[in-house]
C-alpha cells in the first residue's frame, strides 16, 4: 500500500489506517470499496481530529494472499479514481 502511494499508519498492529485527511473521500473510499465486497470503515470528525480522516483496515492470518492482492488492487484503483493517489 506504501509503494502505491498511500499513508498507513500503525503498520506495524493487525489494525492499519489508511489515511486520507478528507472526510468525504474518506466515506466515498470506503462505500466504493465495500461495493466490491472489501469490508472496512471510514472514521472522520468527531471520531478522529479534523483533517485526519482515514479507512481503518484490519489484517488476520486468516486473510490468504489472494484477499490481500485483491484488496491492495481495489484500493489502488480507487484510490486513483479519487485522486488519493497518483
Amino acid at each position: 500500500m506504501s509503494a502505491a502511494g498511500f499513508t498507513l499508519a500503525g503498520a506495524d498492529h493487525a489494525i492499519i489506517p489508511v489515511m486520507l485527511g478528507d472526510a468525504v473521500v474518506a466515506q466515498k473510499f470506503a462505500r466504493e470499496l465495500q461495493k466490491e465486497g472489501i469490508y472496512v470503515t471510514g472514521f472522520f470528525y468527531p471520531v478522529v481530529p479534523k483533517g485526519q480522516a482515514r479507512i481503518r483496515t484490519q489484517m488476520s492470518a486468516a486473510h490468504t494472499p489472494e484477499q490481500i492482492t485483491r484488496a491492495v488492487e481495489a484500493f489502488t484503483r480507487i484510490g486513483k479514481q479519487l485522486g488519493v493517489i497518483a
